[in-house]
């Protein structure tokens, strides 16, 4: 467990270079300054990386674009104190933490880039997007980044949460809650996402107002949770429309509505490990917080994360006591936005407070510093991405999210040992009706 010195101290190496910036002239089509920063330590955007590589076929692994890069230098325990103001609250917490555990820096690479139209709806949108319901909404727009120049806090949220991920597809991956010892039994997941909120495939009437995306989870492994399915609607404004949901249970032969299936309720199969709300970093209802953006932070974070999503790896080759094995790990320097959300006064969940750091070259949260109701820092998260270039989208190679006080961590989205990663499909509604799920779980 952390004392409290070591809290302070970091918190406050960790904010010394965080300031509030204005719009700079120069920025990318999705609202990240273009240019490189004064050190020349992160590049200037030229486009990123949309071209695939030689013999590539649908499904298949993404292979590294950059083999020949090498590392510029290992952050450890015994040399953070260097690169304090690059590194989180929390990831200064894991270093001291576990002496085995380390971050491998290698040139930043920026990758990130999304299909031309929604760089087009994205520069349309500041003219015609608002916020509503006291920020938990917005309105104006369908596609593209709702909020490219954000002024407050829960703008940047919903960036995050309505980031361009594809269309509709389907991904298989793993999911392992470690104990601290190291042993794990894996969960295999096949996931549909149908997105109505920037899916460039669907006509405009066919996108359900408000709705986000349909998901549908079946569980094919282990044995005894063989068969168990998740279905949510997932809406913009759930103060308007609520999330709904549905689960199945194979034993009962019954699909039940799951009223749980949100904020901080245990999240499938991890073992309490994380909420419903933590999944991608954070999703869900914005509500139960409020939203306080900080500034931008030049931070470490896990990008071009082509090795640990390699299918030259199994689930063994990453798994280690405490920690995934920090060898198949990359990080990058990168600008962040950082948002600080804490809970409303009267309102329950398991978090007091939490800090997201969100990559502005993608929008996506991939560094989440989470506190418990004594407001002690409890969970880090880390997003590792990689870019695929034929969507081309910013896809997760593995999502971690480390428990401090147990000794213990969840990792999902593995992908390594799947045969296909990411199958682009066609969906109607009736795909995602509560009889769809049954008919899910029980193939």
């Amino acid at each position: 467990m952390l004392m409290p010195s070591f809290r302070v101290v970091c918190g406050l190496l960790s904010f010394v270079s965080i300031s509030v910036v204005a719009a700079p002239a120069a920025l990318t089509p999705i609202g990240a300054e273009s240019g490189a920063n004064a050190a020349a330590t992160i590049p200037a955007w030229a486009g990123g990386l949309t071209k695939v590589a030689a013999g590539f076929k649908e499904g298949d692994h993404y292979r590294n674009p950059f083999p020949d890069d090498k590392p510029l230098y290992t952050v450890t325990a015994a040399n953070m104190a260097s690169h304090a103001a690059n590194l989180t609250v929390g990831q200064q917490a894991l270093l001291k933490k576990y002496p085995s555990w380390k971050m491998t820096v290698y040139p930043t690479r920026r990758t990130a880039a999304y299909p031309q139209a929604v760089y087009d709806a994205t520069a349309e949108n500041p003219a015609r997007v608002q916020l509503v319901d006291g920020g938990n909404g917005f309105i104006g727009t369908s596609v593209g980044v709702p909020f490219p120049q954000p002024k407050v806090g829960v703008e940047v949220i919903w960036n995050h949460i309505t980031a361009y991920r594809g269309d509709s597809f389907t991904t298989s991956s793993r999911q392992v809650a470690v104990t601290a010892s190291g042993d794990y039994t894996p969960v295999r997941f096949e996931t549909v996402f149908d997105f109505h909120y920037n899916n460039l495939k669907k006509a405009p009437e066919d996108r359900e107002p408000n709705k986000l995306v349909n998901f549908m989870q079946s569980t094919t492994a282990p044995a005894r949770l063989a068969g168990q399915a998740l279905l949510v609607h997932e809406y913009i404004d759930q103060t308007k429309n609520p999330r709904m949901a549905w689960t199945y249970n194979p034993g009962q032969r019954r699909v039940r509505l799951a009223p749980n299936v949100a904020y901080d309720n245990p999240g499938a199969a991890s073992d309490g490990l994380r909420t419903n709300d933590d999944f991608a970093l954070f999703n869900g209802a914005t509500d139960r917080y409020d939203w306080q953006l900080v500034g931008k932070k030049e931070l470490l974070v896990p990008y071009n994360s082509y090795a640990l999503g390699s299918d030259a790896l199994k689930i063994d080759d990453i798994v280690r006591p405490g920690h995934i094995n920090p060898d198949h790990a990359r990080y990058e320097l990168h600008r962040v936005w950082v948002v600080e959300a804490r809970l409303k006064k009267g309102i329950s969940h398991l978090y007091s407070r939490r800090t997201f750091y969100v990559d502005e070259d993608s929008w996506s949260i991939v560094v989440a510093d989470t506190y418990d109701t004594r407001n002690q820092l409890w969970r880090v998260s880390e997003l590792h991405t990689l870019q695929a270039p034929n969507i081309p989208a910013l896809l997760p190679a593995a999502e971690v999210h480390h428990d401090l006080l147990s000794g213990r961590y969840l990792v999902s989205g593995l992908i390594n040992e799947e045969s296909q990663v990411y199958r682009r499909a066609n969906y109607r509604s009736g795909d995602f009706s509560p009889s769809a799920l049954r008919r899910a779980g029980t193939r």
